[in-house]
């Protein structure tokens, strides 16, 4: 099974410091959906790993959350594409849970629900978080450079606290097509044996 592990806030959609508390609040980021339609022409299954504390913080409730993944469930079948789930953490930051990134409780969900090792699955987000959250799982990480991860634009090397191997990439389309040209490169190298 080709899977892809995406963060939300700042990934797919903007991030706003203030949170994405409605439907009418999420907005893509520009390409981010097309880029996910392409990964699923290309066989890839995308799951969703978020953080949503603001539900913990009582900032939205569950209906506006899930207002705003059917708002991008019908934006995405619009451009052919789709996410096959979406896993969230629910807890405010002091709630001390295994779910919250950087702790890898949603990625072991994610892993447990598709029968899987996430050993080497590509992560992609734009938070330290989000990556240290995916390489605690055995997932490849893939730093973002939209949303928090702008502030890292022209940081070379990364901070330390990043995982080793951390890939970086300008937006999510440049993600995409650094898989999809990455598995092109594989699939010629097996017929060349």
């Amino acid at each position: 099974m080709k899977l892809v592990i995406l963060d939300r806030n700042g990934t797919i959609n903007v991030h706003r410091d203030d949170f994405v508390k409605s439907e009418v609040e999420w907005t893509p980021l520009p390409h981010a959906l097309e880029a996910i339609a392409r990964l699923n022409h290309a066989g890839w299954h995308v799951v969703i790993a978020s953080n949503q504390s603001g539900l913990g913080r009582g900032l939205f409730d569950v209906a506006s959350l899930n207002a705003m993944h059917a708002k991008m469930h019908k934006m995405l079948a619009a451009v052919g594409g789709r996410v096959d789930a979406v896993f969230y953490c629910p807890h405010s930051p002091d709630e001390d849970c295994g779910c919250r990134k950087p702790q890898p409780g949603l990625f072991r969900q994610i892993g447990e629900r598709y029968g899987i090792d996430l050993a080497g699955v590509p992560t992609a987000g734009d938070s330290l978080r989000d990556l240290q959250a995916g390489a605690a799982a055995g997932c490849e990480p893939h730093l973002l450079l939209t949303g928090m991860g702008a502030a890292c634009r022209n940081v070379d090397p990364l901070p330390p606290e990043y995982p080793p191997d951390t890939h970086v990439h300008d937006d999510l389309g440049a993600f995409v097509e650094f898989l999809l040209a990455r598995e092109a490169q594989q699939a010629l190298l097996q017929v060349a044996v």
